[in-house]
């Protein structure tokens, strides 16, 4: 079978922060979040060259170990063949480590990216092929499902493979996020959950689960009780001990609060007319911002877009 070939000009992916779990949806539920990393990427003649700009700029490694950079090999391979040289120019504005995503963002832009840069490569590799790819390169389906659709997603798997939906989140709900100067590494806070859980906690979860999907897309109202846990946050609070108090601090306001995927960000889901004012109950040490909910998801946009 011959190899791919590919466009000459670059193309433009926009990825969106996600943050999953939110509160009982343990590695199921995510959400797509209005804060975007943009990466261009070009086919070159020889060679490799990564430039970063914003978050990671100082850290990330610019060669084959940038994680990005080997979610577009991977996605070359399957699309049939890798080019001869890549040019990769980074934007980074989703925080790392935080809990918003931003490993997700680096494997799905990267994943998109090849197929976008290879001639007929949405033939090659569909939706559903990419949210596989991207779950077997992330581990779990959350983030990325979010991350690729955009919206309210629940992500499962299969007999192997990843599924996820889509839903629409209902209009009147506004995004915060309360992100700390400190990261919290995801090997770090999953080390912390242990392997069995009580029964009751389990029937406790799943059943907020459900009210979650209700209460996001139909009865904001409920969504106080819709994000009660009791699988993974408080055992996690030795790692991000701040962050559980802030959450707990915020439900007692009657705010609906969670740890944002593995964390440390919080994330409250408040109404418009709230969201300011939410957004000054942290204080010191956090850095709060008020989002739009991402309904878009990854996507490949004109180069000279704003």
């Amino acid at each position: 079978m011959a190899g791919p070939a590919f466009r000459a000009a670059a193309v433009r992916v926009r990825v969106p922060a996600t943050s999953a779990n939110l509160g009982p949806g343990f590695d199921a539920l995510g959400l797509s979040l209005g804060l975007y990393d943009d990466v261009v990427v070009r086919v070159a003649d020889s060679g490799l060259h990564v430039d970063i700009a914003g978050e990671g700029a100082r850290t990330l490694p610019r060669d084959e170990n940038h994680l990005l950079v080997r979610s577009l090999r991977t996605a070359f391979d399957l699309l049939g063949g890798q080019p001869r040289g890549l040019e990769v120019v980074c934007a980074n504005r989703i925080p790392h480590g935080r809990g918003l995503g931003s490993s997700s963002a680096a494997i799905c832009a990267g994943i998109v990216a090849a197929r976008a840069v290879t001639i007929g490569g949405d033939a090659r590799l569909d939706e559903t092929a990419l949210l596989e790819l991207a779950t077997e390169i992330e581990g779990h389906p959350d983030n990325v499902a979010a991350c690729l659709l955009g919206g309210f997603t629940l992500a499962w798997t299969d007999g192997g493979a990843a599924r996820a939906i889509r839903m629409e989140v209902a209009e009147s709900v506004v995004p915060v996020v309360f992100v700390p100067d400190m990261p919290v590494l995801t090997e770090t806070a999953r080390g912390l959950l242990p392997r069995s859980v009580p029964h009751v906690d389990a029937s406790f979860n799943a059943g907020r689960a459900a009210l979650l999907v209700q209460a996001l897309t139909r009865r904001p109202e409920l969504l106080l009780a819709a994000t009660e846990d009791r699988l993974h946050q408080e055992y996690r609070a030795p790692a991000m001990p701040q962050s559980v108090e802030l959450v707990n601090r915020l439900r007692a306001d009657g705010v609906p609060a969670v740890i944002s995927g593995a964390g440390p960000t919080v994330l409250a889901l408040t109404e418009d007319s709230a969201a300011d004012k939410v957004a000054r109950l942290a204080g010191e040490g956090w850095a709060a911002n008020r989002l739009g909910l991402d309904g878009t998801g990854a996507s490949v946009l004109p180069l000279g877009s704003q």
